[in-house]
């Protein structure tokens, strides 16, 4: 008997080790640590930002360029000058300097519509932006809600698992004092300690595996004490309202996340060949400065000089001939539309089969689990039947053995059903666009 002490006093050991830290957490409250603390979810939220900052009138081009600049420049030279008369004059070290400042404006008044595409162009960046945090956002929430009821389902098979232990050590109770008695063989005894140190073994597992999704769970919500004892609210899958297909189809061509991407994937290669037709309209500049100069001289009948005023412009250009560049441009634009317009034609395919594929599933599931629920009652007076039986001297113990793993078997099926239930939900919310509206 002592190995099966020593295996469940190591599985408790496993799970109550760091219940200095333990917190009861509901789904919600999980959800919002997650989306708090969760690193994916403050990368995608920066990415958002600088999306969001880069919509602005100067990146798009509306607004005009001011620059002011400054320049101090000079030159020293020898100077060997042979005159017309014979003679010469020979200088040296002639120091010569120029000193500039000046102020210049730039707007382009015209280039094609080029800047109210760009704009158009940025709105639907900062849109993506939007929607990759979105993305980002439901991915979490879907993680941390399978993760969630995962934590349940272990812990309930946790305590199913604690209960078969029960059970056989209340057989090895029996077959020990019939032995004791003389009315039992010892074989059979030794027979109930195998199952009871099997079921221990098993137990000792299941206190890792519970353990283990604690910790992904933690992870998930990005916790500084990842050892944390965390104890969910909730002791049961708890399923929602039976979903309609139609209704998650409507719902998935409208506010799917991946196909709102997709579309405005779309957009921006549209926009982006309407920048590159710009090139192929004329362009209008203007521009103006005002500056100063002032020169110095060593040589010359000029000591200084000073130039004090204001230029200004305007430019008109249009590209004739550059090499067919602009046609290969434009074709490999209009190939890009068709490529993005391919890319959606495929990601709705794959999400409507995904849809339809879960849907299927789910269905199946939801009659499977009113099976296991049914079976599940079955077994449990089975065991009641078979256990009093036993106790009298009716049974033998691998028929007893049969009915308990039955019960243990009828108890996981069920709680398996549940879980994958319960993800089939939380997959077709998802994709419908309103996992965020369930919490």
């Amino acid at each position: 008997m002592k190995p099966t002490i020593l295996l469940i006093g190591l599985g408790l050991l496993l799970l109550v080790s760091p219940a200095r830290a333990q917190r009861v957490l509901t789904l919600q409250e999980c959800v919002e640590i997650g989306l708090e603390r969760n690193f994916s979810i403050l990368l995608a939220r920066n990415n958002e930002t600088i999306s969001a900052n880069n919509l602005s009138l100067g990146n798009a081009g509306y607004l005009p360029s001011l620059d002011i600049r400054g320049q101090q420049s000079g030159s020293i030279n020898n100077t060997n000058q042979n005159l017309r008369d014979g003679s010469q004059n020979q200088l040296s070290g002639i120091h010569n300097t120029t000193t500039s400042t000046s102020l210049s404006l730039g707007w382009t008044v015209f280039d094609g519509f080029r800047v109210q595409t760009t704009w158009d162009r940025l709105e639907a960046l900062k849109e993506m932006g939007e929607l990759s945090t979105r993305m980002a956002v439901e991915n979490l929430v879907a993680r941390i809600a399978a993760e969630y009821y995962n934590y349940i389902q272990q812990q309930r098979l946790l305590e199913n698992l604690k209960y078969a232990v029960d059970l056989s050590r209340e057989r090895t109770r029996i077959d020990e004092e019939r032995y004791l008695i003389g009315s039992g063989s010892k074989l059979q005894l030794l027979q109930s300690q195998v199952f009871l140190n099997a079921d221990s073994s098993r137990l000792g597992r299941q206190y890792e595996v519970v353990r283990a999704s604690r910790i992904r769970l933690n992870e998930l919500m990005a916790v500084d004490d990842l050892n944390m004892h965390l104890v969910t609210s909730d002791s049961t899958i708890t399923l929602g309202p039976i979903l309609v297909y139609e209704t998650l189809r409507a719902g998935t061509l409208r506010e799917n996340t991946a196909l709102l991407i997709a579309s405005r994937n779309q957009d921006i290669s549209e926009y982006d060949r309407k920048i590159i037709a710009s090139r192929s309209y004329p362009f209008v500049n203007l521009s103006s400065g005002y500056g100063m100069t002032y020169n110095t001289f060593q040589s010359g009948s000029m000591e200084s000089q000073r130039n004090l005023g204001m230029n200004y412009g305007v430019t008109v250009g249009f590209s004739i001939f550059d090499g067919l560049n602009q046609r290969r441009r434009m074709s490999n634009a209009t190939i890009e539309v068709e490529n993005r317009r391919l890319i959606y034609a495929d990601v709705e395919n794959s999400v409507m089969a995904d849809l339809i594929t879960i849907y299927n599933n789910y269905i199946n599931n939801l009659r499977l689990l009113e099976l296991e629920t049914q079976n599940l009652e079955v077994a449990y007076e089975t065991l009641d039947i078979a256990l009093e039986r036993y106790r009298l001297g009716a049974l033998a113990g691998l028929e007893l053995r049969e009915a308990q793993k039955s019960l243990l078997d009828a108890e996981e099926r069920l709680l398996s059903i549940q879980y994958q239930v319960k993800t089939a939900e939380l997959s077709l919310l998802q994709i419908s666009g309103r996992i965020l509206e369930y919490l």
